[in-house]
């Protein structure tokens, strides 16, 4: 792609997955509208990620990115935002200190709001009606009326991730992120989940470590990195009527930004090269991600590695490998071992949940945790393999003790699905289930990283 961007230059490109508004000229206010609100994020935080994922890139770093699949409007509250910041940083720390690497902390936050189907209709007792693309996009209740795509939703979708991300930074820099505050993070189900322990245990060992560190002079007052974090959002840039909107020019480096979130990603369904969303990230200059899914070649992956990210820059361009658990390995390896030859500066991160969506009898998605576990130990061991990094993880996640995916430490079945299972699009780890995934994390990184610790001091 060599012809000038600009910032509706993907409006002349082919689209997937784009809604039907039935009214045009409303959709063109809404836009208008947001194009004049505030910047949900700042260049500079942007520019502060990408550098961190540049250390990613070189091995020096891990990514944790974890939220919903779809965030809702209806659970816009305080105490859900809260757990799930809580859990990542609680899986954060257990990475961090198991495995003795800094860990990037991006939630699916505060703008994961637009989902991709499968299909444009879904049918139920022999009506069809349109699907359900994301509470920005339109409503989940099975109604004519609901499923109509409605632009205002996107105003009401760009206030509620202004009052998420104001949240979010309360808890990252106003003493909530504090480590010593790490046994206070403790969830209801800590005291009768059978990872009680383990995750006491982890939490004396800081409190020896902070205990040490205050006795050399470095406590929550004199060091910042002991009581605040970075932690940034992220989504996939999915509607692109609203991401255009809120896409500025920095004013201090004349670039453009996408200043709905930090960091976005394109989907697997909307990778095509020469298509509408690789046009419009192309010219932003976030830090992007790229979803890997078993039908990419490698010829396509360089492409849109060359397309996305045409002066190399570390940090600049994350790859998102989502192969199921059965073909993670051979899928994966032959496409690690051709982006390594063309010597692509890119983070590797692991999405073991997509890959891996079933459905019950009674028609319920799950995922099974086993099934998790297998993609996530595949992609290290693909990585191993090709002598590349594995920088990552992407998951999706809640705080909340949801019933929505099988097996874990408690052995969920199918049988305990409808206990809490709350979710309008995918199923999601609960609280639980996504700390036992970090402290097996930990493991598989500690396992293989010291052996290469090992080797480079020789």
């Amino acid at each position: 792609m060599t012809a000038k961007w600009t910032p509706d230059s993907w409006r002349a490109r082919p689209i997937r997955q784009v809604p039907a508004y039935p009214d045009p000229e409303r959709l063109s206010e809404m836009e208008a509208r947001l194009g004049k609100y505030p910047p949900l994020v700042f260049a500079g935080e942007a520019r502060r990620l990408k550098a961190a994922l540049a250390q990613v890139a070189e091995g020096r770093a891990f990514v944790l990115q974890g939220g919903d699949c779809a965030e809702s409007f209806s659970d816009f509250t305080a105490n859900i935002i809260r757990d799930t910041f809580r859990v990542l940083l609680q899986m954060a720390v257990v990475l961090t200190f198991g495995a003795g690497l800094p860990v990037v902390k991006m939630g699916r936050m505060a703008g994961q709001f637009a989902k991709p189907r499968s299909s444009d209709t879904e049918t139920i007792d022999g009506e069809t009606l349109p699907s359900y693309r994301g509470d920005i996009i339109n409503g989940p209740e099975f109604t004519p009326g609901s499923r109509v795509p409605d632009p205002a939703r996107m105003e009401f979708g760009y206030f509620q991730s202004a009052g998420t991300l104001n949240l979010l930074r309360a808890f990252a820099t106003g003493g909530y992120s504090d480590l010593h505050e790490v046994h206070r993070w403790n969830l209801d189900f800590a005291a009768r989940s059978p990872l009680a322990a383990r995750y006491q245990d982890l939490a004396a060992r800081i409190e020896e470590t902070l205990a040490f560190m205050a006795a050399c002079g470095m406590t929550s007052l004199s060091t910042p990195q002991i009581r605040e974090t970075d932690f940034y959002t992220s989504h996939e840039a999915l509607l692109l009527p609203y991401e255009q909107a809120l896409t500025r020019v920095d004013s201090t480096s004349g670039d453009w930004y996408a200043c709905s979130a930090h960091f976005l990603w394109i989907g697997d369904r909307t990778r095509q090269p020469e298509g509408a969303h690789v046009e419009f990230l192309r010219g932003v200059k976030n830090p992007l991600g790229l979803k890997v899914g078993p039908t990419t070649t490698q010829d396509d992956l360089l492409r849109l590695i060359a397309t996305l990210n045409p002066d190399n820059e570390p940090g600049r361009l994350t790859l998102i490998s989502r192969m199921g658990a059965d073909k993670v390995e051979s899928l994966l390896t032959p496409l690690l071992r051709a982006v390594k030859r063309e010597g692509a500066k890119v983070v590797w991160l692991c999405d073991p949940m997509h890959g891996n969506t079933i459905s019950t009898p009674s028609k319920l998605k799950t995922r099974n945790f086993d099934a998790i576990l297998r993609e996530v130990r595949g992609f290290f061991d693909a990585h191993a393999d090709a002598g590349t990094w594995a920088g990552g993880v992407h998951v999706e996640m809640t705080g909340r003790e949801v019933t929505e995916c099988i097996g874990g430490a408690r052995r969920l079945t199918e049988d305990d699905l409808s206990g809490a299972y709350e979710t309008f699009c995918d199923p999601r780890l609960n609280a639980e289930q996504s700390l036992e995934l970090a402290f097996l994390v930990a493991e598989e990184l500690k396992a293989r990283r010291e052996p290469a610790v090992a080797v480079a001091a020789q």
